[in-house]
Order: C-alpha cells, then sequence, then structure tokens
C-alpha cells in the first residue's frame, strides 16, 4: 500500500466516519474554511487509483466508500512506523512512547496485561 499524505488521510478519516458520501458530503464534513470542491474531488481521485476507496455510479454522480479500515491502515501504517524509525523493534517503539509520553504504572501494566493475552 502507498503511504497517504496527510490531505488523503483527512478524506479517509471523515469516509470511515460516514461510511459512504458524495464528494459534496465530504466538503461538508470538513471545519471552516472548506476546501474547494476540486481539491477534495482530486483528492477522492487519487485514493481511488492507490485502490483504497471504491465507488457507485448514479448516472453522472459517484458515491464513494472506504476498501479499507481504519484498522487496516492503521495496522499497515504502524508496522511502516516501526519498521521505518525503530529498526522493525516493537520493543523500541513501546519504549520510546514510554520515555515521551510518560505513560503512568497502570497504562504499562495494561500494556503487559494485553501482552499476555496474546502469548
Amino acid at each position: 500500500m502507498k503511504k497517504l499524505t496527510r490531505k488523503e488521510e483527512e478524506v479517509m478519516k471523515i469516509l470511515w466516519k460516514l461510511g459512504k458520501a458524495f464528494v459534496k458530503d465530504i466538503v461538508e464534513e470538513y471545519d471552516d474554511p472548506k476546501p474547494h470542491y476540486n481539491t477534495v474531488s482530486s483528492l477522492v481521485r487519487l485514493l481511488q487509483d492507490k485502490g483504497i476507496i471504491g465507488f457507485t455510479q448514479y448516472g453522472n454522480t459517484y458515491e464513494y466508500f472506504p476498501l479499507m479500515t481504519k484498522e487496516e491502515y492503521r495496522t499497515t501504517f504502524m508496522k511502516q512506523v516501526v519498521s521505518d524509525y525503530f529498526d522493525n523493534s516493537y520493543k523500541s517503539a513501546v519504549a520510546f512512547f514510554v520515555k515521551e509520553k510518560g505513560l503512568s504504572p497502570a497504562e504499562l501494566e495494561e500494556l503487559i496485561k494485553l501482552i499476555k493475552e496474546q502469548e
């Protein structure tokens, strides 16, 4: 899967929220100032070219929907982050978050419990 740009991710977050939408519906979900219709339409076409979204055609109008769930994208994205920035070490990634975000002992216990459940 090709990495999504920040703008493409914004469109995907809206589509995941709505389930399916026309470009005008996507534009309406943005905060003011809203992007131009053509800008969003171009982003949607790029996502379609990447195989991330599909569409249903109604005459000259297209209704778009995600082909990838948010969870599938998150999994792929996080695997890439761990690979690119933590030398494929989940231990290093977790250590980073412990140091940088100051996870509480209770949160660390929760993580340990999750790890044990996966074994």
